[in-house]
């Protein structure tokens, strides 16, 4: 039912959206003279502000079409290698003629950045892929949201969800370089430990864990509380809706992406309505750059997606609350993982000092699962004064956080 509501209020909102929208052109149109005035320019930012509140936020494009290497720019191609009902795997590869006359090597390692599915789209991760480009061969898993997939695909729970990964290391065809960002990183772990139990020569090179839950019972964070304090069946009961017609994917039991965005937004609640009042301002004052970075960042924040009702409530259950993986009681397809089968697959892993999502010590408890990694091909980094958004993106990710993590890959790859 909430999920029809919840459609049935974007229709209702149509016509003010489109008001707000005529009157923002109106007011803004160069041929309207009080347009430049403060009187015209309050108006065009509250019809502004209006109109994106009540539309519809649909997938951003991914928008990398080159990169620059040793300042030079290198044209990227984008392709889809291979995919499945549920995710489509993207390669972005840096033209060869354009790494020679940068300078740089055409053989670089191969990079699988693992997107996490818990309500936004693998583009979230634009600045990360666009980071790691500039030195490496990138693939990125692009979820596909569960109301589109139709209900005669079948279920995709947590351990499909490992099924996947093993399948996509193997399609890449040589030992990648694995970086997990946030939920992605039990099952991961998972599927590394698995291949490398069974000698699978594509197994990792290395895995980075970036702001992962591997084990959520320390420094637990209010996320991880409320799934602790809730009984299972709460969420069963409470978070899981049919996905109504016309989408492909109608009569598919989902957990909505758009609750989810609820949840995040409620424990910043304020940050947010701050953010609008200073959008609002800069639409008055006139300042486009500040007004288009707001754009830019909430036309992501703000587009979401579903997940199936199976791999929600197996996240929740195994990874949450029962805390599987980190206790050595994670079994997948009838056999036990073992963490402890990672011998020469490198371990780094990543976190934010003021992570709200997933506290310091969560992601780092994976070196206690690794035992038998060798110390030098580990690595344990926090970075000071970033929250989780800031473990993968932003400028300190840029400046201080890539570079320690692309000397990792460097320097376990030239030893393969």
């Amino acid at each position: 039912m909430l999920y029809a509501l919840h459609e049935t209020a974007y229709r209702t909102a149509a016509p003010l959206r489109v008001a707000a929208e005529l009157a923002r052109d109106f007011w803004r149109s160069p041929f309207n003279p009080a347009a430049a005035s403060e009187f015209g320019r309050t108006l065009s930012a509250s019809a502004d502000v209006t109109a994106n509140l009540t539309r519809r936020y649909f997938k951003p494009a991914w928008d990398i079409d080159e990169v620059v290497v040793n300042g030079r720019p290198v044209a990227v191609r984008r392709e889809t290698v291979w995919r499945s009902p549920w995710v489509k795997l993207r390669r972005f590869s840096r033209d060869p003629e354009g790494l020679v006359e940068a300078g740089a090597s055409t053989d670089a390692p191969a990079v699988l950045v693992v997107a996490p599915l818990s309500g936004h789209h693998a583009t979230l991760l634009r600045g990360t892929v666009r980071a790691f480009l500039t030195d490496h061969d990138v693939y990125v898993t692009d979820w596909v949201n569960a109301r589109d997939v139709p209900i005669l695909e079948g279920r995709f729970d947590l351990h499909d969800y490992i099924d996947t990964l093993i399948d996509v290391l193997g399609e890449i065809g040589r030992r990648a370089h694995v970086v997990a960002v946030c939920q992605p990183g039990p099952p991961a772990l998972a599927a590394a430990a698995i291949m490398a139990e069974n000698g699978d020569p594509l197994r990792p090179a290395s895995l980075t864990l970036m702001g992962s839950p591997i084990d959520a019972r320390l420094a637990p964070t209010v996320t991880n509380k409320l799934a602790e304090e809730r009984p299972f069946t709460w969420f069963k009961s409470h978070m899981i809706y049919t996905v109504p017609p016309p989408y492909g994917g109608g009569l598919r039991r989902v957990y909505p992406g758009f609750v989810q965005l609820y949840s995040f937004m409620s424990m910043n609640a304020e940050a947010h309505q701050n953010a609008h009042w200073r959008y609002f301002a800069d639409l008055v004052k006139g300042d486009g750059d500040s007004a288009d970075k707001h754009r830019e960042f909430y036309d992501e924040y703000l587009s979401v997606l579903d997940l199936s009702e199976e791999f929600y409530l197996q996240t929740v259950d195994e990874v949450f609350q029962r805390h599987l993986l980190p206790k050595g009681e994670m079994v997948h397809r009838g056999r036990l993982i073992d963490p402890a089968a990672m011998t020469d697959i490198g371990l780094m892993t990543v976190e934010g000092e003021r992570d709200d999502i997933s506290g310091v010590g969560q992601t780092q408890a994976a070196h206690g699962l690794c035992v038998n990694t060798p110390d030098a091909w580990r690595e344990l980094y926090v970075q000071p004064e970033v929250g989780h958004y800031g473990v993968f993106n932003g400028r300190r990710f840029v400046d201080e956080i890539y570079p320690r993590v692309q000397k990792f890959i460097a320097r376990r790859d030239a030893a393969l």
